[in-house]
């Protein structure tokens, strides 16, 4: 490879070849889109190599700017890794852009702030609460480094940990659904039915368990936020499937009850997921830290 191509040229192919665009990548480095396609075009003049097909449209990569890739995010892994030698992992500054879905947030979220902060002095978090569609987006496009999700959504370029599992279950105001024990999940059809949509994880998990057994409500309303959805059930206006740990102290108010059924809802996977194309050993501890301080059954509240 020619001498004078530089690290600048080829964390501008990475960037570039991942987030789609000369503008997102500009943006995910700090600079203008112009000196990245400046840097593109050295990097092509340096290597003899067409990079991108211009007749395409969109960041297009040629066959050889496709290999050309590949070597570019070997040497940049390389050079992070001498860049932690050279720093030393204690005193080296870091920063983590997690994301997490509502129930992550309410439960152990605080927990494993400080187990990332007991564990790394010098860490800056940048927390994002959303719904996991929009959070897989975001780690797509490597706006953030990690999220903490429902296994609901596969990519080949992600890495996943397993950290848990939550047990849903049918709860509504108590006396509200009155037949007799265990019931049928289509039973529950003449009662207003309450669910996550399709930007939830666990609403897409759980839609699609329900779709594939042929259940179908006639009357539902559909809220994506879980706490919300937990106030429309305590307040009566239908029967909604939430995680039990969580909501198992309004079980014991009384101011909701189990719907116990024939057949149990299915546990819900959950993931610390982050892109494994150019790994990083700090992340993927991180998820580890995760898996650990994982307790869905805790509250800030408490």
């Amino acid at each position: 490879m020619n001498a004078n191509i530089t690290l600048k040229q080829l964390e501008a192919l990475y960037w570039i070849a991942q987030l789609g665009t000369f503008e997102r990548a500009a943006a995910r480095l700090y600079t203008t889109q112009s000196a990245i396609s400046k840097r593109v075009h050295e990097l092509e003049r340096g290597s003899r190599i067409e990079v991108f097909d211009r007749s395409m449209r969109g960041a297009k990569l040629t066959a050889r700017g496709e290999e050309l890739f590949e070597v570019a995010k070997q040497i940049l892994h390389l050079h992070d890794q001498i860049t932690e030698i050279q720093q030393g992992v204690a005193n080296r500054p870091r920063s983590l852009r997690i994301g997490v879905t509502e129930l992550t947030t309410i439960t152990w979220l605080p927990q494993l702030i400080s187990a990332v902060k007991d564990q790394f002095s010098n860490v800056q978090i940048s927390p994002k609460v959303d719904m996991s569609r929009a959070l897989l987006s975001d780690l797509e496009q490597s706006q953030l480094d990690l999220i903490i999700i429902p296994e609901a959504f596969t990519l080949p370029e992600f890495s996943s940990v397993p950290i848990a599992t939550v047990q849903n279950c049918w709860m509504a105001k108590k006396g509200l659904v009155n037949l007799a024990k265990p019931i049928r999940h289509r039973d529950l059809a003449e009662f207003p039915v309450l669910v996550q949509g399709h930007a939830s994880g666990s609403g897409l998990y759980l839609n699609k368990w329900l779709k594939d057994r042929g259940v179908v409500f006639q009357e539902t309303l559909v809220c994506d936020s879980m706490t919300a959805l937990l106030g429309l059930t305590v307040a009566g206006l239908g029967v909604a499937y939430l995680p039990y740990q969580f909501c198992q102290r309004f079980e014991e108010s009384g101011k909701l009850e189990i719907i116990e059924t024939k057949v149990p809802l299915p546990p819900i996977p959950y993931v610390a997921m982050y892109r494994g194309d150019r790994p990083n050993a700090f992340i993927q501890e991180i998820a580890e830290l995760a898996k650990s301080h994982c307790d869905f059954g805790s509250s800030y509240h408490n």
